[in-house]
């Protein structure tokens, strides 16, 4: 069997390392210059930040197992245990940050980054479909399964002769405008490191040195969806948001900013399935749409996508 996955993601990456150890032929597209989607980190000047996904925490066998692996070969740590009094489940990060974890599963895969998929059609070889790339070229394939949020999906399938109507087609996402800072010195931050739900702009501040994937100061800012939404196309967010962050810096100042935004940050709502298949199982979409909006449902979304496929 002959795959294509659609979106490197953690999701895209967890079924094509699941599809490859079990004999299939997979091939990785995604329209970024590296692999991890929201698994992001950035480097500005000394710093490492992350600034999509910040931590994860496992509550799954499935995860658990995927987990410990990565904790036994130094891939991922214990950043704390909670960012509240009584909470002592433990938060995980990559240890190079939370890109570097998208690099592990990535390593021995066949992955084209900037290659943007333009449309999934039926194939006009001996192959069930076809994989139209923005180049004109094409990506031939037995089985596609599509990672992406799902308006992507619907997009892309188009010309598939699928249509995903109901529920799935009106599933709308959250939007998060981060802020990456690094300061002249510690920011004033609770021992945890982390704030959840900090005030009415952030709804979460995340320490990068606190994390230990970073030797110099630097903190990521997430607004609420709320206030991601209502500022989105403002001209002024660097400002704003540097204004709304002296609040936690206490004596620190910003030595440099940097604006990120996530239109598809989060579903809204989530499929009850770990996946979704055609009646053929030629098709699958997967993603943290299906087993919840974080880093532990893409995973698992991900190994569901890789199970429908192989029986």
């Amino acid at each position: 069997m002959n795959v294509v996955i659609i979106g490197a993601g953690l999701s895209g990456l967890v079924a094509a390392r699941e599809l490859t150890a079990n004999g299939v032929d997979v091939l990785l597209v995604d329209k970024g210059r590296s692999v991890g989607g929201r698994l992001a980190t950035r480097r500005i000047g000394g710093a490492r930040l992350d600034h999509g996904a910040q931590f994860f925490t496992v509550r799954t066998p499935a995860f658990q197992h995927r987990v410990d692996d990565w904790v036994e070969r130094e891939v991922v740590h214990v950043w704390n245990t909670g960012f509240t009094d009584g909470d002592d489940h433990p938060r995980y990060v990559g240890s190079a940050g939370m890109n570097s974890i998208a690099k592990d599963l990535a390593a021995g895969l066949v992955v084209e980054t900037s290659t943007m998929a333009f449309t999934v059609r039926p194939g006009s070889t001996d192959r069930r479909w076809e994989v139209a790339i923005d180049d004109g070229t094409d990506r031939p394939a037995d089985a596609v399964v599509l990672t992406c949020p799902i308006p992507q999906a619907i997009a892309l399938l188009v010309d598939s002769g699928i249509e995903l109507g109901g529920p799935m087609a009106l599933t709308d996402y959250d939007r998060t405008i981060g802020l990456l800072v690094t300061l002249d010195r510690s920011a004033d931050l609770p021992p945890s490191g982390g704030v959840q739900d900090a005030d009415e702009v952030f709804s979460f501040i995340g320490d990068n040195v606190s994390k230990g994937i970073s030797a110099e100061p630097a903190v990521t800012f997430h607004a609420n969806p709320a206030w991601s939404e209502e500022h989105w196309d403002d001209d002024s967010l660097d400002e704003q948001l540097r204004a709304a962050a002296q609040t936690w810096l206490g004596g620190a100042s910003i030595i440099e900013s940097q604006v990120k935004k996530w239109r598809l940050a989060a579903p809204r709502e989530v499929w009850p399935d770990p996946c979704w298949s055609t009646a053929d199982g030629s098709i699958v979409l997967a993603g943290d749409a299906f087993a919840g909006p974080k880093v532990e449902g893409a995973h698992n979304s991900g190994l569901a996508a890789a199970h429908a496929l192989l029986g």
